[in-house]
């Protein structure tokens, strides 16, 4: 004969497994984020691992009861306030069919939500939760470095799933993603040179090497500059706000020795004949696309026009069926096609917040450490918004979201000793 249980004591086993769960699915969340960001530099497939990874740690961090800040809701209202005009835009379509541009779409909702959760996950624990994503994330970025510098020069066999137009891609789709995707990565080992000694400065001198080797052979001149101007905003901002005087004399004598060890780079990579050509070639400041009248930049005012005459946008990818076969390669100009005057409006608030914000939060020297090499590429990648098109960047939303969570972060402690990423 069964007895049932008195209702409270099902109901204090009820709570106990509710309390585990929640445990377990806190203790788990660390690892799944780790996982989700190094996904991050496979992207081969579509739907890529760092979709499903994402929806993964998502599920996990509702169960263990991840909190909202209340400082991130700025960026919850813009998730919001973007999607209706995201889903209206596609009924617009002429050339394509309606469900295709609202699977486009989506898929940038989808990116902001990602934005939302991370800024979140990182304001919980600044310090550890951004330790945590630059250890994945430069995990990554190396194996994609070197899978892409040993593919360019032969040394890789299949090596053509690696390339693409005779440069590097690694596990990309393309060389123009897989560059700029090194940088954040370059800017965590970069800070740790400037700001450590011995062993550790010496090992993250040799991770910004192999990174820099790997964006290189990318042969993308928009990583290039990039990597170039994150560079300089990461050793610009660690010199004038975190640096003593003792620690600026070092910096100079690291900057020197660096830029030397770089050069020397440069040129055994140049002085092989194919990569020289190719450098000298994607160097040149404009192209034969870039250049004329229905050039990259020379379409900017039809473009422009489109624009002015489509307030609810023309759905996104429809541009290449108009006048011009080649898309806009410009992402002020794509996102008010793609998604109306609107949601163009709604995804210039999200660069503008998220600069300011950026800005404001470097005057806070207990997360200084942390926000410093997310916002130095923060800033150069939303100008390299204005001649490509990085609308479904994974990273962009990634770095969007990063900045947010340390600004998100309460500045409950100024920390004696300094914490990198």
């Amino acid at each position: 004969m069964t007895l049932a249980l008195p209702a409270p004591t099902a109901l204090a086993q009820s709570e106990r497994g509710r309390a585990w769960l929640g445990a377990s699915a806190r203790k788990a969340l660390g690892l799944i984020v780790g996982i989700w960001i190094f996904s991050g530099g496979f992207v081969i497939v579509e739907p890529s691992p760092y979709e499903v990874m994402f929806l993964l740690a998502f599920a996990v961090a509702l169960a263990g009861g991840l909190q909202l800040r209340r400082q991130t809701l700025p960026l919850l209202f813009i998730v919001v306030a973007f999607a209706p005009f995201a889903l209206i835009s596609p009924f617009f379509m002429v050339y394509q069919g309606v469900l295709d541009g609202l699977i486009f779409n989506l898929v940038t909702i989808f990116l902001l939500i990602t934005s939302y959760f991370v800024a979140n996950f990182v304001a919980q624990a600044p310090h550890t939760n951004m330790r945590l994503i630059a250890k994945a994330y430069v995990a990554i970025a190396l194996i994609a470095s070197v899978v892409g510098t040993l593919a360019y020069m032969g040394f890789l066999p299949g090596e053509d799933v690696f390339l693409r137009f005779g440069r590097a891609k690694a596990f990309f789709n393309d060389p123009n993603v897989y560059g700029p995707f090194l940088i954040l990565p370059a800017m965590f080992v970069l800070q740790r040179v400037l700001l450590t000694s011995g062993r550790s400065s010496l090992w993250n001198g040799a991770a910004y090497l192999v990174i820099f080797v790997g964006v290189f052979v990318s042969f993308s001149r928009g990583a290039w500059g990039h990597l170039a101007a994150s560079s300089l905003l990461t050793f610009a901002m660690v010199f004038f706000l975190e640096a003593s005087a003792r620690e600026k004399v070092r910096l100079l004598l690291i900057a020197i020795g660096g830029l030397m060890m770089l050069a020397a780079a440069m040129a055994v990579l140049l002085s092989i004949p194919v990569v020289s050509e190719l450098f000298a070639q994607r160097f040149s400041l404009t192209q034969s696309y870039d250049t004329g009248e229905l050039g990259r930049f020379g379409r900017i005012w039809y473009t422009i026009d489109v624009v002015l005459t489509h307030p609810w946008g023309i759905g996104p990818l429809e541009y290449g069926f108009l006048r011009i076969t080649e898309q806009p390669h410009n992402t002020y100009l794509n996102v008010a096609l793609t998604y109306g005057w609107g949601g163009a409006i709604i995804y210039y608030l999200l660069v503008g917040s998220t600069l300011v914000a950026g800005s404001k939060a470097l005057v806070h020297r207990a997360h200084r450490p942390l926000l410093i090499p997310v916002f130095a590429t923060f800033v150069p990648m939303i100008a390299l918004s204005g001649i490509i098109d990085t609308d479904h960047w994974r990273h962009w939303f990634l770095v969007t979201g990063l900045v947010w969570g340390i600004c998100a972060a309460a500045p409950h402690t100024e920390r004696r000793e300094r914490q990198l990423p």
